[in-house]
Order: structure tokens, then C-alpha cells, then sequence
């Protein structure tokens, strides 16, 4: 039995979004890996895209991280289940 927990069966929120982002800003998965362990973030290149291809969770640094390198705000990430929680 998995202790994850999955939202409407997804590891994560953000993988589609993470990709458009991603690839909108020319990164690689070895550039964004690479960019964040700069900042003291280690995820590495499988890890970014089992993320976008919903395999893997996300911690909530790491979030940040990749919004702060993608140059957009953590809300961008999250605009997909922003739309599951409208009032």
C-alpha cells in the first residue's frame, strides 16, 4: 500500500505546467537541474521529468526553486488546480 496520497490521481499539479514553462524558457532538464543546484536544490534531470510526467511528487522548496529559476511566480505553477477551486 502507497502512503501517497494522490489528487484526482496525480503525484503532482504542476508537471504540465512545469514543461510549458520549461521549455518556453529553452532549458533543458540538465540546465534547470543544474540552475538549481545552484541554489542548493537537488533534483535531478530524471527527477524533473518524472515531475512533468506525473511520476513524482514535489516538496515545497523545490517548487519555489523552480518557479525562482523559471523567472515566474509559484501561482503559475499552480494555475491548473486553481481552476478545481473556484469560488
Amino acid at each position: 500500500m502507497s502512503l501517497i496520497v494522490r489528487f484526482d490521481g496525480n503525484m503532482n499539479v504542476i508537471g504540465n505546467l512545469l514543461k510549458r514553462y520549461r521549455t518556453e524558457k529553452g532549458l533543458s532538464y540538465e540546465k534547470l537541474s543544474a540552475k538549481l543546484e545552484l541554489m542548493g536544490i537537488s533534483i535531478h534531470k530524471q527527477s524533473l521529468y518524472d515531475i512533468e510526467n506525473n511520476k513524482r511528487t514535489v516538496k515545497d522548496y523545490e517548487l519555489f526553486g523552480i518557479a525562482y529559476v523559471l523567472g515566474i511566480d509559484v501561482n503559475d505553477l499552480l494555475e491548473d488546480i486553481r481552476k478545481n477551486f473556484k469560488k
